[in-house]
């Protein structure tokens, strides 16, 4: 076993030689290109309907630009003033041609019927793709300047220590509730820093861009007046119907709930009274309830309204319960009876030991999918079949439960029903009570606990089987993956071959490094099972998924460390280690995580999810340590996690369990191509 000396570090002619001139520099350059990259995901998805749908769609720019900053590197003597340009130019297209709304698709996991108001998903998705692209190809440039001026696995860690800093700061401005305007000036900021403009002119070049943008994000700040929650952009607005105030909300322009008086809502909208009228235990003794999707407090107040002695309110957004306790009229959440939940649904009821008379899902839409994930949605764990049965678990006897929502779907109503029907092991009563797919599904403990106004008919022939925690796509009604989702990731693939064939020359520069494009491919993979898999196990809110993010990039970190400092087995035996671990986490079900108490479940989670990631990372940074050319090596493993990211969309047919499975197909490829020289490093 022989050990392979790093490559010295090279040091440019016309940079400083003192060493703090590299690492801070590298240090800020990460940390805005991560800070950039989710800043763009937010703030995007929240003017452009289309991407609260399609998050990674600005992510899989991200990476590709990421991707060819770093094989721009040495081609190039100047430094990428086109960055602030083309982000200034990205964000005056959004702000003055913003899409609100688009509910009406066939084929996509989400129904509405509103119509669209902006450019076509056709004309502003693949100017997003290409403009986000150009934008982070910039601090890429900027990071990749520096890492042949320092050992190839020390440019690694301050970059990773850099990307850390980059996340902890959006997450911090996340949780102080911080504007877009917030987030602009940080980028200014940051582009002055890594882009030090000697002359007048470059130095236009940098600030004119970045007033550019502080305004348009000022005046998008002040004049809407909304509040940034972390995963929405809230925006609010009073009138009056039939003499009556309203509140009505909107995230990311999309109209969403609306906070009426209790006695209202139940005389205009027949199906929030529906439940008490069908849980027999209701019209007797309605001592506990527990709302799941509480928002601005309607829901809660028809529950006090209807004699509960006490409430449990599940809301996941944090804004959306501030706005229902200073704005809604019945103040249903000052009531003593009420007690408040910030948390995932899903979550709360794998936690909690209390037993309910009636558990309601109360219109949970979260209208958005969880960061860093092709498909799920923030409600997406609420349907499954297991969901149902954890509810069920949860009644007292002679409880009920039931959920209620615009389904607009005649086969989405089938398919809960039939959902709540393997859960409880009986036919749940479905009313159907207004327009727009007004549906009420109710299903007793036993048969007695319900009383139906008719017996449900069954499923419709061809209606899809109920979803499970494996594969949580309620929207989606066949096993394959929609033609629109196969069209877009096609072009973005083209799209991707073509930019990087202009970039970086012929492709057989990087044809050495094939097996850390596969890398990237399979990491990615990794990463989505350890985000979907935590959003399942504890929750899906932004707290959880940020700590996996960092999470994720400690586990790569300490890969870097413990390969620089401790001598490591081979790469043929790293890859064993991936194998052992892809194998554990594909045995070991989600259900048996779930039954674990918490103080169990966080190490058991952490030590399955993060063992083959450790270990892949210990493999990519060996190998990158023997690379030739770091930039290309580096760029070329992007590029895979790039592709990777259109590989996630395999788990709508697959499953997320099987993702490990390509994954493994993956390493197993990585492996095979791995450079004999390389197989012996210690």
């Amino acid at each position: 076993m022989t050990v392979q000396k790093e490559a010295p570090a090279r040091q440019d002619d016309n940079e400083p030689r003192h060493w703090l001139a590299v690492r801070p520099r590298l240090v800020v350059a990460s940390g805005l290109m991560l800070f950039l990259e989710l800043s763009l995901i937010r703030w995007t998805g929240s003017n452009v309907v289309h991407l609260s749908y399609f998050t990674n769609f600005v992510l899989l720019g991200s990476f590709l630009g990421i991707g060819l900053g770093f094989l721009r590197v040495g081609r190039t003597k100047r430094q990428p003033y086109y960055s602030p340009v083309l982000l200034a130019v990205l964000v005056l297209v959004i702000s003055f041609f913003p899409v609100h709304v688009n509910r009406e698709a066939s084929g996509i996991l989400y129904f509405t019927s509103l119509e669209t108001s902006g450019p076509p998903a056709w004309l502003i998705l693949p100017v997003i793709f290409v403009v986000v692209a150009l934008v982070l190809m910039g601090p890429a440039e900027l990071v990749g300047q520096c890492f042949p001026k320092l050992e190839r696995l020390e440019a690694y860690r301050w970059d990773l220590v850099g990307s850390l800093c980059g996340i902890g700061l959006f997450t911090l401005l996340s949780f102080l509730s911080a504007p877009p305007l917030v987030w602009g000036l940080v980028v200014a900021i940051g582009y002055f820093v890594v882009l030090r403009p000697q002359t007048v002119l470059t130095g236009l070049v940098v600030a004119v861009p970045a007033l550019l943008v502080i305004g348009a994000l000022a005046i998008e700040t002040f004049s809407a007046g909304a509040l940034w929650s972390p995963y929405y952009k809230v925006t609010t607005k009073a009138f009056q119907n039939q003499g009556v105030d309203v509140l009505d909300i909107q995230v990311n322009g999309i109209p969403h709930q609306q906070a009426i008086p209790a006695a209202k809502r139940l005389e205009w909208e027949q199906q929030y009274g529906m439940p008490y009228q069908r849980a027999v235990s209701a019209s007797k003794s309605l001592d506990d309830v527990l709302i799941v999707g509480a928002g601005s407090g309607t829901d809660v107040a028809i529950s006090l309204l209807k004699g509960a002695k006490s409430v449990d309110a599940v809301e996941i957004d944090p804004k959306l319960r501030e706005i229902g306790g200073a704005s809604h009229p019945d103040k249903p959440y000052s009531d003593p009876r009420v007690t408040t939940h910030i948390n995932d649904g899903r979550a709360f009821l794998e936690r909690t030991d209390k037993k309910y008379d009636l558990i309601l899902f109360a219109l949970p839409d979260s209208l958005t999918l969880v960061s860093g994930a092709s498909s799920l949605r923030l409600e997406s764990y609420l349907f499954t079949e297991q969901a149902m049965e954890a509810a069920k678990e949860h009644l007292k006897p002679g409880g009920a439960f039931s959920m209620y929502n615009y389904y607009r779907e005649t086969w989405l109503i089938d398919r809960l029903a039939s959902t709540a029907q393997a859960a409880f092991g009986h036919k749940p009563c479905v009313d159907f009570t207004g327009w727009g797919g007004q549906a009420v599904i109710t299903a007793g403990l036993t048969p007695a606990d319900q009383a139906c106004g008719g017996e449900w008919g069954g499923a419709a022939a061809g209606t899809p089987a109920p979803t499970s925690d494996d594969r949580p796509f309620l929207y989606l009604s066949t096993g394959s993956i929609p033609s629109l989702y196969i069209f877009a990731l096609g072009l973005i693939l083209l799209v991707s071959v073509f930019a990087v064939r202009v970039v970086s020359g012929p492709f057989r520069q990087m044809r050495p490094y094939a097996d850390l494009f596969l890398l990237g491919v399979g990491f990615m993979l990794l990463e989505t099972k350890s985000i979907t898999g935590f959003a399942l196990l504890f929750g899906t809110t932004w707290v959880v998924n940020a700590i996996v993010f960092a999470g994720v990039l400690v586990a790569v970190l300490a890969a870097v460390e413990v390969t620089r400092r401790f001598r490591t087995p081979s790469l043929p035996v790293m890859y064993g280690v991936i194998a052992v671990g892809l194998v554990i986490g594909w045995l070991v079900p989600n259900q048996w995580l779930l039954s674990l108490p918490l103080w169990l479940r966080i190490p058991v989670a952490v030590a399955i999810a993060f063992l083959p990631i450790f270990a892949a990372n210990v493999v990519f940074a060996k190998r990158f340590t023997d690379t030739d050319d770091s930039t290309t090596a580096f760029g070329a493993n992007l590029l895979g996690a790039m592709v990777g990211g259109c590989l996630e969309y395999a788990a709508l047919v697959l499953g997320y369990n099987s993702l490990l499975i390509v994954a493994g197909l993956l390493y197993l490829g990585a492996f095979a191509l791995l450079p004999r020289e390389s197989r012996a490093i210690a």
